[in-house]
């Protein structure tokens, strides 16, 4: 599956055990210690930055457990060990800071030998090298933070999950331009955004490729074996695994250049908000995700949509109910929705659980899943729902799901389906076909509970449940009645 020349060290382990053995027992300590910590003896040919050309972008594309964070990570302890003083890392999300750079085997701290090893200083999230060299650590989620710090060196890691990645990568650029030849190095999983296509097309950009099969002989066992059983022979895998950039799969329902076309940095005043949850049946690490999505609606008429949050993941029944409550909470979500053809009454049982008063409704599709996404996937076509951002996971659902090949629809679409159309339904009926089999808790009162752009809770003759204000109250969004008095 792979073209890529073998390492040094994977060259040795291919010879004979009484050749292997032998030349382990010639080495001193001292070398077998220089050894461990020797990239060039490690490194594939296609893990070292290349040196055929002058360049200012180097970006490798590479499958899952390629080895691209051991790249980055060598890269900049390379740039260190040649004299740069200020190197930058952007890392997809807060939480990758640690897990990424920090505790895993391929991060900055564990690729240095002890007198190379930089301090970890967690609360100004930055490396201070024994030479006096510093690296910053940011999150592509605080885009914002980029705006002013200056760099020799950036190493940007999964730019194509990046939450906002043009922004990102745009404040990143406006800070490389220290010392004589600033350069980035990007390691990534490719996927088909702009910015990945904009850097591809870049004359300043050395573009390196690699698939997950490489790597093989220093992956876990159960990793490649769980990833490969994923991926395999899925449109999503020449993605994952093999690292293409594909382009719009003409049968599916979702388009990424729809989905590109619509995106938005800043969110209007909303009206009403959702959090939608698709359960899975189990919880092992074999599991589907539990869909967790929440979207809002502006005020417009007709109105648009937004993409607010994902947060799905592998969970047991008990932290998705958590998660989704959480989430509820921080957004100020007027509802909750639950999908019943596979959860039942559970989901309603454990959000009860974690918050009697949530406002909660369980639906039940009276159609299938295709019917049902298509009112969806117009909307997107009329460029009427706005991710927030990027949502690297849904969108590449989303953008890979054919129905007439594929069986099953994805967990994180059928609850970015459902949380848009309960907001849908709630505003011009094209969604109808949706069941509602639930009922608000008792314990939420009648009183009014205005949003920023003056939705409440109270529901007109009509059906709707969305209120504006109008030069004389407000008014019924849908069928323009006053709103009654409390």
């Amino acid at each position: 599956m792979s073209s890529s020349l073998p390492s040094i060290v994977e060259r040795i382990s291919a010879l004979p055990k009484t050749d292997r053995d032998r030349l382990v027992r010639s080495l001193s300590p001292e070398k077998a210690i220089a050894l461990r910590y020797d990239w060039q003896s490690w490194a594939r040919p296609n893990q070292l930055p290349p040196t055929h050309r002058p360049w200012s972008y180097w970006l490798l594309k590479a499958g899952r457990g390629f080895g691209k964070t051991r790249t980055g990570a060598e890269t900049v302890r390379q740039w260190i060990k040649d004299g740069r003083r200020q190197i930058n890392i952007i890392v997809r999300t807060v939480g990758d800071i640690e897990k990424v750079l920090v505790r895993s085997s391929g991060g900055i701290l564990k690729v240095c030998p002890p007198d190379e090893r930089p301090t970890w200083i967690a609360n100004k999230r930055l490396f201070l090298w024994p030479n006096g060299a510093t690296t910053f650590v940011f999150s592509a989620e605080e885009p914002d933070s980029l705006r002013g710090p200056e760099c020799e060196g950036l190493w940007a890691d999964e730019l194509a999950s990046w939450r906002y990645g043009q922004e990102t990568w745009d404040n990143a650029m406006m800070g490389l331009r220290l010392g004589s030849n600033p350069q980035a190095v990007i390691t990534t999983t490719p996927r088909p955004t702009k910015l990945v296509r904009d850097l591809i097309a870049d004359p300043n950009t050395v573009l390196t490729a690699g698939t997950t099969y490489e790597n093989r002989a220093n992956l876990a066992t159960q990793f490649y074996s769980n990833i490969i059983k994923k991926y395999e022979g899925t449109r999503l895998g020449r993605q994952e695994l093999l690292a293409e950039v594909l382009d719009d799969n003409p049968g599916a329902l979702f388009k990424l250049s729809d989905i590109d076309g619509a995106r938005v940095s800043k969110l209007p005043p909303l009206v009403r908000i959702v959090i939608a949850m698709d359960p899975a049946t189990t919880s092992n690490e074999d599991s589907d995700e539990w869909g967790i999505i929440a979207a809002g609606q502006d005020g417009r008429d007709p109105a648009h949509f937004y993409l607010l949050a994902d947060e799905s993941a592998i969970y047991t029944p008990d932290e998705a109910a958590k998660q989704a409550t959480r989430l509820y909470h921080r957004l100020g979500a007027d509802r909750l929705v639950g999908e019943a053809n596979n959860g039942g009454d559970m989901i309603e049982a454990l959000i009860r659980h974690q918050d009697a008063n949530v406002s909660y409704k369980k639906v039940t599709a009276s159609r299938g899943k295709v019917t049902r996404a298509e009112p969806v996937s117009a909307l997107y076509e009329q460029h009427r729902v706005h991710h927030h951002g990027t949502f690297a996971g849904l969108e590449d659902q989303m953008q890979n799901y054919n129905p007439k090949v594929d069986d099953d629809s994805p967990d994180r679409m059928d609850a970015m389906v459902w949380a848009m159309t309960e907001l849908g339904e709630g505003s011009s009926g094209w969604a109808g076909f949706v069941k509602d089999e639930g009922r608000k808790s008792p314990e939420t009162p009648r009183s009014e509970r205005i949003n920023v752009a003056g939705g409440n809770r109270d529901k007109c003759e009509c059906g709707s449940v969305i209120w504006q204000q109008s030069p004389t109250g407000q008014v019924c969004f849908k069928c323009r009645k006053p709103r009654p008095e409390i």
